[in-house]
């Protein structure tokens, strides 16, 4: 399956900083692929951090935002 923009929700929004919360039926290896998001590229910003709750565990990731694609990476 691939991304759905049905499963993807705002929980807050400030100062150009975004908090996301997606949830689907795939893995999150699957989810945290690159270029995953790439549909919704326009509205994600690095830095954005992104709740996931996929099929195998749930995790918090932070967004990076590139020309190619939209990427997530562990929190520092």
């Amino acid at each position: 399956m691939s991304f759905q923009n049905k499963n993807l929700s705002v929980i807050a929004y400030a100062n150009g900083f975004t908090l996301w919360h997606y949830s689907a039926r795939e893995t999150l290896s699957q989810i945290s692929a690159n270029g995953y998001f790439n549909g919704v590229k326009t509205l994600m910003n690095v830095g954005d951090i992104i709740i996931i709750n996929a099929s195998d565990t749930t995790a918090i990731k932070k967004i990076n935002v590139t020309e190619l694609n939209v990427t997530t990476g562990t929190l520092a």
